[in-house]
Parts: structure tokens; C-alpha cells; sequence
């Protein structure tokens, strides 16, 4: 029974040791990129020439390099804002309204940034030749013209052109949804006297590592649905493997932040060919890419052939994830979401907070309820755990006895005590059943803190404003009463320190281990999860310190009814 204990408290300590080692020992950024080629040899968006460009002091200087066509100006028919560079038709700068950098603050989230400017980030569409073809067909440098309308709004599309010199047309439409979907309509008009073919492409390309939350839960970076299943390639595996390939009939492909997204979503109807890569640039910084390449398409002597294709840009709100995917039917769409392998659970305790967060007009009150939810749905195993546990305080009495007098005889010493269990009917591990049930939830939650951008900014009430960031407060400047900020490993605050008290009185009320040096790591735990749970999000901290609270009122109430000593 002793090395039971032992084998428990040893995975206890070792999951503490890995999450003080994550907290002390970030992730070190990727290495400098190695030069990046395309293999294979196929056409797709690489063959299309990137030019040198100069970096311009700031993203509106960027801006005003190229002729352009905005996206909702006054910001009152969408959910985004911006302009499309009609050089190369980029869709190369949105803002995501309602959305801010920080709690409180004025600055929206800037999604896509146009390319010479700070940050790159950028998507294109277009055709290349299908093999054999020596058709022109516009490039980066291409200056498309607006055929209809003064500005792209939602529900209001907007067809541009370019034509080569053969009179061969090219036509992009565009069409904004009310949130954060374009429509992508591409169409050729061949007047030539032979037959034409091509391949419809769109990518996404990100110029230098953006800042990344770099949390080993998280994933954050190209990622894709190929054939029903889930692609994740993290930005410095780019860096070091080949481009990777996929050939699916559909699917999406994408970059994914924490909180935002950008989608390919070609043709479902049709096969493609898509691809994680890092292209080489120029002046070797690092650059990340997605594409996707689909079938040759012949575009028949004074015909027309038409690709349609979607791009998403904007926020990973999960009810408009799953909405796209059924009205759209893609498949997968919101795994964008990283819920990850309790995904099972993560995603019903996510529509059970949002519920009730909705339902109460709080994500914290929203906490708390589903906490009692929690504690209701394992109630009777619960009462069992905590009555076996009541059994063991009672004859601890009985088990320090039987140490002193078989002290020298430790086999004897065993067997009394199992002999002691036996008659009394306790169980030593009773109390463990019930954590081990909740350490999925536990996860669950906070993978749904974490990662879900509706918990984002919640504030809860008095000095906690944001309960998926951690308890801004600590004690070591006394809650700001001095002038001073501490380093991040002691920013402890007063949320941490309540759940550490609530641990404490727990511990108090469960049986005292008979080993005088287990009994002394025991109790030095609640101290050590102080630290530990010091930089998770605030709504973790209350899930457990209001769990642990309910915990002690109902087992404070089975020892009183079984006269256990409290």
C-alpha cells in the first residue's frame, strides 16, 4: 500500500516539475531558415515572381505603395476594414473591428498586413498555365481595375480586371460576407481561336515569425483538412523539412494565431494539390506559406471557365466555425479552434459555458455554475470517496498504535494494517477517484480558457478583467501598494493565493499520511500550486478555488454526520 502512495505522490510531483519547467523554460525561437526550393517541379503560386521590395519605415507608408481599393471604410457594413492593393490584387490589409489589443484599449487587431511593410501578411489569387501553356497571365505587378462599384461592403461584390495583351480577360470577384468570408469567383474569357488551360491557385504568405504564445497546448501556425484529417506543421519544422504536399478533394488550408484565422477553402467539388512551405526570400528573412493549386481547367476558343473558392480572414469565434462548416460544408472547419484530444469533452464544456455565460451575462458566473454542475454530476461518487475517506480519520488513531508498537517490524506492520482497513472498512485510496475523474474536466477547461476567443477580455469582478490572462495582481508589491513590478515568476496574485488557502483547509480535512515525510510534502503542496497556478488563466484559478470550497462544505458535512474529528 505504501508503494501505491508512493507511485501517486511521484506522478503528483512530476506533473508539478514539468509545469514549473514549462513557466521557467519557455521555447527557444526557430533558427535562421535554410534556403527553400520547390521539389517537385509542378506550377503552382511560387512560380510566381516575388519582387525585391525596400521596407518603408511603417505600414502606412507600405499602404501608399499601391493603387488602392478599400473594404468598408466607414466600418458600419462589416466586420472588417481595409483596402486591397490592386497591384498583384492583394487582399493585404483588414482589421478586424471590435476586436482590441488590449483590455480596455482603442487599437484593433490588425489581421493582414501588406508585403514591404513591417509584418507581412497577405493573400492572392490567380492563374498559371497548366503545362505547356505560355499564356500571360497577370503577376504580383499586375495593376487590376474595378469593372463596378467605389468599395467592397458585405453582401455587395465587386468584379476587377486584367487582360494581356492577346485580349485573353481575367476576372476576380470578390464578395464579403457580414463577418469574416470573402467569396473569390475567378473567371478567364478566352477570344483566341485555340483552346486554353489553366490552374486556379490562392495562398497566404507570412513574412517573419510573428509572436507566438509558444505553450506546448497551443497550436499556432499552418495547419489544414486534407481527406478528413487534421494537418499541424509548426513554423521552425518549415524551416527545417521540405515543403509538404497534399492532394485532397475538399479541405481548407490555413494559418492559424491563437485567436485568428486565415482560410483557403478551395472547390469542393473538385481535387487539389496543397502545400506547407517556406520559400526563400531575397534578402533571407524568413517567409511561411500556404497554397493550394487545383485542376487544370480548359477555358475553350471564345469561351469562358469559372473557379469559385472561398478565404477566410478574422476571428475564431466557434459558432461561426461551425456554421461555415455545415453551411459550407467544410469539413473539419472548427478544429481551427485547437481544442486538441479532449476534444470530446472540450468542445460540450465549451456550448455549457457559453450557455450559461450567456444565460447569467458573465463568463465567471458562467464558471461557477458549471462548476456546481460538475460537483452535482459527481456527487454520489463523491459522498462514497468522502465517507470511506471519514472512515480513515476515524482510525488514524488505530494506525498511529499499531506504527509504535510494530515500529521494528515492518511486515508485521503492514499486516495489522491491512487487517485494521479490513475490519474497519476504509480504503486509503478512496480519495483519489474523485480527482482522477476531474483531471479531464480540468484540462477540458482550460483548454477552453486557453484557446476560445469568447473568453477573451471577460472581465469577472473587482480586479480580475480578463479571465483568460493570468491574476494581474501579486503579493509581492502588495497588490500594487508598491511602486514597483516583480518578475513574472513572482507576479502571485490574490486569485492563486485564495485557491492555495482553499487547498490548505482541504488537506486539514483528509486523513494525515502515517509517513511523517509524505505527510510533510503533502502539506507543502498547496504552497507549490500557488506558484503553479500563478500564471494560468484567472478562470482556471476560480474554477478550482470554487471547487475546492464546495469540495470542503460536502465533505465537511459527511464527517459531521459519520463524528469524524473536523
Amino acid at each position: 500500500m505504501t508503494d501505491q502512495k508512493n507511485l501517486l505522490l511521484a506522478i503528483v510531483l512530476s506533473i508539478v516539475v514539468l509545469f514549473v519547467f514549462q513557466a521557467l523554460f519557455p521555447n527557444e525561437p526557430p533558427p535562421p531558415p535554410p534556403p527553400a526550393t520547390d521539389a517537385d517541379g509542378r506550377p503552382g503560386p511560387d512560380a510566381v515572381p516575388v519582387p525585391v521590395l525596400q521596407v518603408p519605415a511603417d505600414r502606412s507608408e507600405a499602404l501608399a505603395e499601391s493603387a488602392r481599393f478599400p473594404v468598408n471604410p466607414d466600418g458600419d457594413r462589416g466586420r472588417v476594414a481595409g483596402s486591397i492593393a490592386l497591384q498583384g490584387l492583394r487582399l493585404d490589409d483588414l482589421t478586424l473591428l471590435g476586436y482590441r489589443q488590449e483590455v480596455g484599449g482603442s487599437e484593433e487587431i490588425v489581421l493582414l498586413s501588406p508585403a514591404g511593410g513591417p509584418m507581412p501578411y497577405f493573400a492572392e489569387f490567380g492563374w498559371v498555365n497548366a503545362a505547356g501553356g505560355v499564356t500571360e497571365v497577370p503577376g504580383p505587378d499586375s495593376l487590376w481595375v474595378a469593372e463596378d462599384g467605389r468599395q467592397l461592403d458585405a453582401g455587395e461584390p465587386v468584379t476587377f480586371r486584367w487582360a494581356n495583351d492577346a485580349g485573353v480577360v481575367f476576372r476576380q470577384t470578390l464578395e464579403l460576407d457580414e463577418n469574416y468570408l470573402f467569396r473569390v469567383t475567378l473567371s478567364i474569357a478566352n477570344p483566341t481561336a485555340e483552346e486554353l488551360a489553366f490552374h486556379p491557385f490562392g495562398f497566404v504568405r507570412r513574412d517573419e515569425l510573428p509572436d507566438l504564445v509558444g505553450f506546448y497546448i497551443l497550436h499556432e501556425g499552418p495547419l489544414g483538412v486534407f481527406n478528413e484529417t487534421l494537418e499541424e506543421v509548426d513554423y521552425d519544422d518549415l524551416l527545417d523539412e521540405p515543403p509538404q504536399t497534399f492532394e485532397s478533394t475538399g479541405g481548407w488550408i490555413g494559418i492559424t494565431d491563437k485567436y485568428w484565422l486565415t482560410a483557403l477553402v478551395p472547390d469542393r467539388t473538385t481535387s487539389f494539390r496543397s502545400r506547407f512551405s517556406a520559400p526563400a526570400r531575397p534578402d533571407g528573412g524568413e517567409r511561411y506559406q500556404v497554397d493550394f493549386l487545383g485542376p487544370a481547367m480548359a477555358v475553350p476558343a471564345g469561351g469562358e471557365a469559372t473557379y469559385a473558392t472561398h478565404f477566410f480572414a478574422g476571428a475564431k469565434e466557434v459558432d461561426l466555425l461551425d456554421g461555415y462548416r455545415d453551411e459550407l460544408e467544410i469539413p473539419l472547419f472548427d478544429r481551427a479552434v485547437d481544442f486538441g484530444w479532449f476534444y470530446p469533452i472540450t468542445k460540450p464544456l465549451f456550448y455549457v459555458l457559453h450557455w450559461f455565460s450567456s444565460l447569467l451575462g458573465n463568463v465567471g458566473l458562467a464558471i461557477l455554475a458549471l462548476t456546481v454542475c460538475v460537483r452535482i454530476a459527481l456527487f454520489p461518487l463523491a459522498n462514497r470517496s468522502y465517507a470511506a475517506m471519514s472512515r480513515m480519520k476515524k482510525v488514524q488513531p488505530k494506525m498511529m498504535e499499531i506504527r509504535d508498537r510494530y515500529k521494528d517490524d515492518k511486515q508485521k506492520m503492514q499486516q495489522e494494517v491491512m487487517e485494521l482497513y479490513r475490519r474497519e472498512k476504509a480504503n486509503p485510496l478512496s480519495g483519489c477517484l474523485p480527482i482522477l475523474l476531474q483531471i479531464p474536466i480540468f484540462f477540458a477547461l482550460y483548454k477552453v480558457l486557453f484557446v476560445t476567443l469568447e473568453t477573451r477580455h471577460e472581465p469577472f469582478y473587482l480586479w480580475i478583467r480578463d479571465l483568460s490572462a493570468q491574476d494581474p495582481t501579486t503579493i509581492f508589491n502588495l497588490f500594487g501598494l508598491l511602486p514597483f513590478t516583480p518578475p513574472g515568476f513572482l507576479m502571485v496574485g490574490a486569485l492563486p493565493l485564495i485557491m492555495g488557502a482553499t487547498m490548505y483547509l482541504q488537506q486539514k480535512l483528509n486523513p494525515t499520511p502515517p509517513d511523517p515525510m509524505q505527510a510533510r510534502i503533502m502539506m507543502a503542496l498547496p504552497f507549490v500550486f500557488v506558484f503553479i497556478f500563478a500564471p494560468f488563466p484567472a478562470g482556471l484559478v476560480l474554477y478550482w478555488a470554487w471547487n475546492n470550497l464546495l469540495s470542503i462544505a460536502q465533505q465537511w458535512v459527511i464527517m459531521r454526520r459519520m463524528d469524524a474529528k473536523t
